[in-house]
């Protein structure tokens, strides 16, 4: 559907689009638990994965998608990172990563009993919202959704969530030296959301920055 912008008729095209994840360990037979971990705002899948190398196990395959929209970190070179959306055309990139997400999905378990499969779900920082939105509008029975350093986007359908997250044990980790969350009223604003979707999430703090703590990590298996 067209819209207008200023004095501009703003149109959509539909196209197909090629994007990529990091996986750890393999998908079987001997596989119990599916991880899908989302990075945060300028990140990379391949380097996020690093950090949940720790996890590995036969047991075990873990889930690194990566956000379809990649930018150079400064200037015209050098590093690249990549986000899951901005605010121009937000609800487009939206739908774009709740696509995609589904696609990754379902072409990793694709032939599996998917019902003997623990699926945990972790988001960090910017990710937390994305892996937010997939969670609670996705027909997928997850088991598990880990907010890390991020919080739950105030955008959410209440109804729906609240529906899909009563059956979902929910995580909220972050440190407390981050300045995104604990120097600010972000933790309280956690809070409230959560409260309105009828969720008591679990909270884990631990000694640190806005960053994925081994030791914490390592806690939650």
């Amino acid at each position: 559907m067209s819209y207008s912008m200023g004095e501009h008729e703003i149109k959509p095209v539909s196209f197909s689009y090629e994007g990529r994840y990091i996986q750890l360990g393999e998908l079987n037979d001997q596989t119990q638990e599916l991880w899908i971990v989302c990075h945060g705002y300028g990140q990379l899948a391949n380097y996020f994965a690093n950090h949940f190398r720790v996890l590995e196990s036969p047991t075990r395959c873990i889930i690194a998608p990566e956000g379809l929209n990649r930018f150079y970190l400064q200037g015209f070179s050098g590093r690249v990172g990549a986000t899951w959306m901005t605010k121009e055309d937000r609800l487009v990139d939206i739908q774009n990563y709740l696509n995609y997400l589904e696609a990754i999905f379902h072409q990793v378990t694709k032939g599996m009993e998917v019902s003997r499969l623990k699926i945990n779900v972790l988001g960090f920082s910017q990710g937390a919202a994305t892996v937010s939105r997939w969670v609670t509008q996705s027909d997928i029975d997850f088991n598990r959704l880990i907010l890390w350093a991020g919080i739950f986007p105030p955008d959410l359908n209440i109804p729906r969530s609240k529906k899909k997250l009563g059956s979902i044990r929910v995580d909220f980790v972050y440190g407390d030296e981050d300045p995104f969350l604990s120097k600010s009223d972000r933790v309280a604003e956690q809070r409230s959301i959560a409260r309105m979707l009828g969720v008591e999430p679990t909270i884990t703090q631990f000694h640190g920055e806005h960053v994925i703590d081994r030791d914490t990590l390592l806690g939650m298996v």
